[in-house]
């Protein structure tokens, strides 16, 4: 069913958005964001309570904004930011749940591929699997900047679920065997929107949880700990920014 009004009806100056967007699942990360790494800062949206700010980080313009959770939030957020107000290039920064035994709590996933039980990509009429990959240059630059950080960023496949509580048992074993990192819940809505769009996106993730190890992090820590997850974003959306 198509919507008419935007979702983003409300962002009134387009000129406030910047060519890149940095988006957290939740809107409070991306005052975070805002707050701790940049400067001149403008509020360009609080519809839903969404928040996005425009502000400068290393001289560029960056924008981060929340984009909710699941496929279908950031497909809306996405849709608009490219299709109606000139965004060239998303990067999602969110948590995930670990699946392979040799990631951990805090640690860094740069998504390459997203694996996923949404149906949201058959709505673009290619028969089979749309295929959900990040863009490689934006992928090769966060890569090169975790190296440079001497952050330890993994990068491989990730698989995004519909379901938070997923109801049949034995999916997570599965995942880990297929070689999957970790479960989140956008970035291949994400991905598809942005090749729908012929544009750029990158999904960079950190670690909150583990489906096979005894530790989780509290909602206070995801919000404000995710340092290197958040800097690595940030350095990666310099290079493509005015």
């Amino acid at each position: 069913m198509e919507n008419k009004e935007s979702i983003s009806a409300s962002i009134v100056q387009k000129a406030e958005i910047a060519k890149v967007v940095l988006m957290p699942g939740d809107p409070l990360r991306a005052k975070a964001v805002a707050d701790k790494y940049m400067s001149d800062v403008v509020l360009f949206n609080d519809t839903r309570n969404m928040l996005g700010f425009t502000g400068t980080y290393k001289g560029k313009r960056i924008s981060v904004m929340g984009h909710g959770m699941g496929v279908p939030s950031i497909g809306i957020y996405t849709q608009e930011l490219y299709s109606q107000f000139g965004v060239e290039a998303i990067i999602r920064i969110g948590s995930a749940g670990g699946l392979d035994m040799s990631v951990n709590a805090r640690d860094v996933v740069i998504a390459e591929a997203a694996s996923t039980n949404s149906n949201y990509g058959n709505a673009y009429g290619i028969p089979g699997q749309l295929a959900a990959c990040a863009d490689f240059d934006m992928l090769e630059k966060a890569v090169n900047v975790a190296r440079e950080k001497k952050v330890n960023a993994r990068v491989g496949k990730v698989y995004t679920s519909d379901f938070f509580y997923y109801p049949q048992k034995g999916l997570n074993e599965k995942l880990r065997d297929f070689g999957h990192l970790c479960v989140e819940m956008e970035t291949a809505g994400l991905y598809w929107t942005a090749c729908a769009n012929h544009k750029k996106a990158l999904s960079i993730l950190s670690i909150s949880d583990h489906l096979f190890k005894p530790v989780a992090l509290t909602a206070e820590e995801r919000q404000n700990s995710f340092t290197d997850m958040m800097e690595i974003a940030l350095d990666t959306a310099v290079a493509f920014a005015d």
